[in-house]
């Protein structure tokens, strides 16, 4: 019987936000040991899920480690991180022996003293397995991905597509690709090739735009046999790390020279296209104008400054302040927008549904980047923020915004939560009583992935270049630790 370890570790760092990233960061969304890896992710479909079903269809036994889960934050903490490893790693030499090892990784995961937490991950795992067994990775599209990991892995899948539509699909192809390795059925080659850019994550989508070119190369490279996989990785952008940039990872059937080649003319193809990949953004007033004046229909915003997946603390005002500025709260039609203040949602929670509240709302977190607002409005609902996606990318996971509460401030309705949660999927709005085909204006923390679920359901879809830190203006992101020179920061 094939015996295979499993385990994974996910988290998504921003440099650029002060919370850090502690056990208590994972434990609200998800960190699962031993056997709880084989039953925690319910109907989630993710890696994890996807690597034991094509383990059940192989008669394989999976030999299950840890499993944990953090949205973008602040680099870990050193005490953090040393517990998640040494419990994966303590795991690991006691399931010994094993017939390899599988792991679903992000790739951006950055510690308070280490700019490569993945690299140190598969460093420690070699450590225990030895340098032959085979040590297979997924990794996310957005991964910082190093010499030090390529140099430890048998073999690195990423997703293909962003907005991250293929989890699963990416978890069946790094199993079975595993699966084939330890048969002796393919012999892993890998190649790295790395570019000096930093491309913003509103205008690096797989689906169109200029990556859309580089990545159907890439498909073209495995139809046609030159590679096994074609992962193109174009970083999370807002890490402050040396040698950030863009990187594609090749694999073929043992053929290393192969894969380099494949590798550096992605790179290349990426490289040419370097400003093609600035974004376009639409002044914050302008898309509330838009939004408020058309004749009917949604009018759906990226609020992309504000992200809380590429790491913000989801509590910024400025689409808030906009909109009351703009008159929104006196309009025909409601605009809906979400906002992350614990704090806040307790006192509307204690003055109950029906009550009209006065509130000092935003920069619970992110104090340095503007002031709270104070606002009156009226309780409408109350909710333990509990949901479910119901889109394409993790279908099936459950979220976590802790206690929400809706408050009316006229037409406008926001939706005061008290975990920063992602936003991409309306099950969120649906989850507390709005539905967003009944609003003028929907505003999403979101650069990208926003569009999958919520582009159907949209007349028009704009990005508002709104501050914070996940701006979408590269040029505007402090970056002090990277190597220069890195475009767009420099000129080449």
């Amino acid at each position: 019987m094939i015996r295979i370890a499993i385990g994974s570790l996910m988290q998504e760092t921003n440099s650029f936000v002060p919370m850090p990233t502690t056990l208590e960061t994972f434990a609200s969304y998800y960190l699962l040991y031993g056997e709880e890896v084989l039953t925690g992710y319910g109907d989630a479909r993710v890696e994890v899920p996807a690597y034991l079903s094509v383990f059940r269809e192989e008669g394989v036994t999976p030999v299950p480690l840890l499993a944990g889960f953090a949205a973008a934050s602040g680099p870990l903490t050193r005490p953090t991180f040393d517990h998640l490893l040494g419990e994966l790693i303590a795991r690991l030499k006691a399931a010994l022996p094993v017939d390899g090892v599988l792991l679903a990784l992000h790739g951006a995961m950055v510690v308070e003293d280490e700019p490569d937490a993945e690299g140190a991950i598969l460093e420690a795992v070699r450590a225990v397995v030895g340098p032959a067994m085979p040590v297979g990775v997924s990794l996310d599209l957005h991964a910082h991905v190093t010499p030090r990991m390529v140099n430890q892995a048998t073999f690195i899948v990423g997703y293909r597509e962003y907005p991250h539509i293929d989890i699963y699909e990416t978890g069946l192809r790094a199993a079975r690709l595993y699966l084939q390795t330890l048969r002796g059925e393919r012999r892993p080659a890998m190649a790295l090739a790395r570019r000096p850019m930093v491309v913003s994550a509103a205008n690096a989508r797989t689906s169109d735009g200029p990556l859309r070119r580089v990545w159907e190369a890439a498909r073209e490279m495995e139809r046609s046999g030159r590679a096994l996989h074609a992962s193109l990785f174009p970083v999370q952008p807002w890490m402050d790390v040396p040698d950030l940039g863009f990187a594609v990872v090749v694999v073929t059937d043992g053929d290393r020279a192969g894969a380099q080649a494949a590798a550096d003319e992605l790179a290349d193809m990426a490289w040419a296209a370097r400003a093609d990949f600035e974004p376009d953004l639409t002044p914050l007033e302008e898309a509330i104008r838009v939004g408020l004046e058309a004749p009917g229909g949604l009018t759906v915003v990226g609020d992309l400054g504000d992200a809380p997946t590429g790491g913000s603390a989801a509590d910024n005002v400025a689409v808030l302040r906009a909109l009351l500025a703009q008159g929104a709260d006196r309009a025909g039609r409601p605009t809906y927008l979400c906002l992350c203040d614990a704090e806040a949602a307790q006192v509307a929670a204690a003055a109950g549904v029906g009550s009209a509240v006065t509130l000092r709302v935003g920069h619970r977190v992110s104090v340095l980047d503007g002031d709270p607002l104070t606002v009156t409005g009226r309780v409408h609902l109350l909710s333990d923020g509990l949901y479910r996606f119901k889109g394409s990318g993790a279908t099936g996971l459950q979220m976590n915004m802790g206690l929400t509460a809706v408050l009316g401030i006229g037409a406008i309705r926001l939706c005061i939560r008290s975990f920063p949660s992602f936003e991409w999927d309306p099950a969120m709005y649906y989850a507390v009583g709005l539905d967003p085909k009944d609003a003028a204006l929907v505003f999403v923390k979101s650069p990208s992935h926003f569009r999958v679920a919520f582009g159907p359901l949209a007349d028009r879809l704009l990005m508002a270049d709104t501050p914070g830190p996940t701006r979408a203006d590269m040029r505007q992101v402090k970056f002090t630790r990277v190597t220069r020179p890195l475009y767009p920061l420099d000129d080449f």
